[in-house]
């Protein structure tokens, strides 16, 4: 069984996943405060929910955006695994030719989610993961992956409105009754949501006049299931995206279980 986390600005997704299925997939806090060994007791927590013992792992993979708590997530595998995790980035394979102006610049989360969507769906290919940023991917029809844009996420849109005027509450991302809101809170959420999911609507489109051909759009991301619903694309919504892309790496580069 593999143990694979993908490590975000604001959450840590883990989860646990073999040839047969996923088991899990839960999410923690991402917090620099925390020691090595607090995160090895949260990890150790998640598995035992889950009845999952340390002896059940036999390889571990990492997707990071926050580069100074690699090492930290690592000790704390090694610790309560007594395995050494792969790392997403340069040195492990990963299959996806990537046709940037610094390919070594691109997310490690951006390339695993990519990896599992070719897999999954075939070229051409838009993906959408949207978390603390909103990031969008294109892979075209001669599956190199050829770039994207990157956006301010959803909640960083939403807090930063809140937080810069005096007169806006703070709101849930349920869906209100209308597009054109009557009250305060239903013309934030209409903004927020509507206004989000035409934004992405209107990328796609401009993705697929600039490529000349229509792809296969897929979404993933903690907070893609409040927006993709409104959006008038097609759009598959595959929550296990960076899951399954972790799994695929990691089989590429397993020779044998790495134990420290």
């Amino acid at each position: 069984m593999l143990l694979a986390i993908d490590m975000g600005n604001t959450n840590i997704v883990i989860g646990c996943i073999d040839d047969e299925k996923i088991y899990f997939v839960e999410r923690l806090s991402t917090s620099a405060q925390k020691t090595e060994l607090e995160y090895a007791v949260d990890f150790k927590t998640v598995l035992e929910l889950y009845n999952i013992k340390a002896s059940d792992i036999d390889g571990a993979i990492i997707s990071s955006v926050v580069p100074q708590l690699n090492l930290i997530i690592k000790s704390a595998l090694e610790k309560l695994l007594k395995i050494t995790p792969f790392i997403v980035g340069p040195g492990l394979k990963n299959g996806l030719n990537i046709l940037m102006d610094n390919p070594s610049q691109l997310g490690s989360d951006l390339v695993v989610d990519s990896v599992a969507a070719l897999h999954e769906y075939g070229a051409p290919l838009t993906i959408i993961d949207m978390g603390t940023a909103t990031t969008i991917c294109v892979v075209d029809k001669n599956n190199n992956y050829i770039g994207g844009q990157i956006l301010p996420g959803v909640r960083v849109s939403l807090d930063s409105l809140v937080s810069r005027t005096s007169q806006l509450p703070r709101i849930g991302l349920d869906a209100p009754k209308k597009v054109i809101g009557t009250n305060t809170i239903d013309c934030m959420k209409s903004g927020i949501l509507y206004g989000n999911a035409s934004c992405i609507d209107g990328m796609i489109d401009r993705i697929e006049e600039e490529l000349g051909y229509t792809t296969t759009v897929v979404a993933t991301g903690g907070l893609a299931k409040s927006i993709i619903p409104h959006c008038k694309h097609e759009i598959i919504l595959d929550d296990d995206l960076l899951l399954k892309g972790l799994k695929i790496i990691y089989d590429k580069n397993k020779k044998q279980p790495k134990h420290s």
